[in-house]
């Protein structure tokens, strides 16, 4: 059997992470566990701390770290909170893949769920893989997905109809 308490999604809140999200309401709906959605917001006093003064570092990353809560809450329904209990963190790190594999260990996920852009030659060789290192190196099974989604996903009125 399978036991499934906590539902983590990552997200960059592009198309793919969109439908990570979609899979993981499904999920922590399913099994009746805790979804958490999280953001990783990029750590810019470290990236560019020879390139600006530290004080005008420390506003923007605050602006950044902000609008990114702010999406985070606008992503996650009343209805998911109620249901599912969910909520949203925006953590700040140098590694977003290192982020989210310890906040998985650090809330005891069972499932990380989170979408992947498919890249691949240069484009792969270049920017690496968030999604393959959490894969890596994740405490927990990790679902990747892809936009758009494969059919098994149904809107809910559809699900409705054909139980009826």
């Amino acid at each position: 059997m399978i036991r499934i308490k906590n539902v983590l999604v990552a997200t960059d809140f592009s198309e793919p992470s969109a439908v990570a999200l979609d899979y993981g309401r499904e999920l922590a709906r399913t099994y009746g566990a805790q979804l958490h959605v999280l953001h990783v917001v990029e750590d810019l006093r470290w990236r560019y701390a020879t390139d600006m003064a530290p004080t005008a570092l420390v506003g923007i990353q605050e602006d950044v770290q902000a609008a990114a809560s702010s999406r985070l809450d606008a992503l996650v329904t009343d209805e998911d909170r109620q249901q599912l209990g969910a909520h949203t963190v925006a953590l700040t790190a140098i590694s977003p893949s290192d982020a989210i594999v310890q906040y998985a260990k650090s809330e005891g996920a069972d499932v990380i769920v989170m979408g992947t852009h498919g890249r691949s030659g240069f484009a792969h060789l270049f920017m690496g893989s968030v999604a393959e290192r959490v894969v890596r190196l994740a405490p927990c099974p990790v679902l990747t997905t892809r936009h758009p989604q494969h059919e098994f996903i149904v809107p809910d009125a559809l699900v409705a109809v054909a139980r009826a």
